[in-house]
């Protein structure tokens, strides 16, 4: 019986533990035996709670113990989680995290311990919840040169948007039925400020190009701008506001930004709804592939952890190389990258064509503004050019 641990018994890691027992004769079968949690780690005490007997807060009752072999990490935040899984590895321990804040800033370093020691971080459930886009990144992409990844990588906005898109509602209205609903923390920030989808597509960039990308270089937009009257303008054009995280291998380095897309039909991410999660890969031999499911949730994302303690059962003994060098990449310079952008002015159609030339007009009916397309110019040149006119709003296309 392999002997584990789980740090931080909030929504996450109480789901490992429910997953775990629901599925413990297929776990035992598919790790070659079973895996049993010896010790929860958290500052609380759950009185009631059969958990209570296992309930340690001193994370060095885990570390210290030779029994534990598998560490969870579901605490999130960089501090404490970053002190207590370089504990568990430096003692020999193998982690699995579904920390995007802790990988996306200290993943190099720890897969260098891991790999220093003889043993294994995985992260799987950072990115994508229950969707296993890093294994397969890691394993059945080998072949492929990865051109691209574009993603909707949070659940929160992705549900926000689409209620907004059904209902006609703005955006406070849905942000308090998303906090109602759990979907949304009191803090929302992380989720409609784009910093989680931020931090999801620099572990993916890192994974793939091999070296540090760094979270605080991405060019990152959140959705508190949008409200009805784009999505009135959406409707009319035929598409769908999308939160997207996009990373592309360019001439000039990987472009990666975080921003809202009007997505026409034919792109495969339109018809991605309500809470789900789906990234799109691009490769140089495969082609196009998309994966799509649960991106959040408790059962989902315990799901994705539990898988990595399963793979670290069968590699007990040895580390499971993984490219992600600490020497930082320099990306592309985002005014430089190209795109054609929607637009909402109280400027007339005169200055608009003063500033833009020929340009493709939307009316969604709204009085006092005029809403149009603009051809494809890179972001500088857009910035110079909007510059003339009162901007009320502008959503970048998304094409394919």
């Amino acid at each position: 019986m392999i002997k584990a641990a789980v740090m931080g018994y909030g929504t996450i890691g109480s789901g490992v533990v429910e997953v775990l027992d629901i599925n413990r004769e297929l776990i035992a079968e598919r790790a070659g035996e079973g895996i049993e949690v010896k010790y929860v780690l958290d500052i609380r005490d759950f009185s009631g709670d059969p958990i209570q007997d296992k309930i340690v807060h001193d994370y060095r009752v885990i570390a210290d113990d030779p029994e534990i072999r598998i560490v969870v990490e579901t605490m999130g935040g960089v501090e404490p989680a970053y002190t207590f899984v370089k504990a568990m590895l430096t003692a020999g321990k193998h982690v699995t995290t579904s920390n995007k804040a802790l990988v996306a800033e200290k993943g190099a370093e720890l897969l260098a311990l891991a790999a220093e020691k003889n043993v294994n971080f995985m992260f799987e459930a950072s990115v994508g919840g229950g969707i296993p886009v890093i294994r397969t990144l890691l394993s059945a992409l080998t072949a492929d040169e990865i051109e691209e990844i574009t993603g909707i990588l949070n659940g929160t906005t992705n549900y926000m948007m689409t209620k907004m898109s059904r209902e006609g509602l703005e955006f406070a209205d849905v942000l308090r039925d998303a906090q109602e609903r759990g979907y949304a923390e009191r803090d929302p920030s992380a989720d409609i400020e784009g910093y989680d989808a931020c931090r999801k597509i620099a572990i993916l960039t890192s994974l793939v190009c091999g070296r540090q990308v760094d979270f605080t270089d991405i060019h990152t937009e959140g959705i508190t701008k949008i409200s009805a009257a784009d999505m009135k303008y959406a409707k009319k054009m035929g598409r769908a506001i999308k939160l997207l995280a996009v990373s592309r291998k360019t001439p000039e380095g990987y472009a990666v930004f975080v921003a809202p897309h009007l997505l026409s039909p034919e792109h495969p991410l339109y018809g991605v709804a309500d809470v789900f999660n789906a990234v799109f890969v691009h490769g140089n031999v495969l082609g196009d592939a998309m994966f799509y499911g649960s991106g959040a949730g408790k059962l989902p994302t315990a799901s994705a952890v539990v898988a990595d303690m399963v793979g670290l059962a069968r590699h007990m003994d040895c580390n499971i190389p993984v490219e992600w060098k600490p020497e930082k990449i320099t990306l592309a310079e985002f005014d430089r990258l190209e795109n054609a952008f929607f637009v909402r002015t109280a400027s007339g159609r005169d200055a608009v064509e003063a500033a833009f030339g020929r340009t493709d007009y939307v009316d969604a009916g709204i009085e006092g503004e005029t809403g149009f397309v603009t051809s494809v110019m890179t972001e500088a040149e857009f910035k110079a050019k909007a510059a003339a006119l009162d901007v009320r709003s502008v959503i970048r296309l998304g094409n394919r």
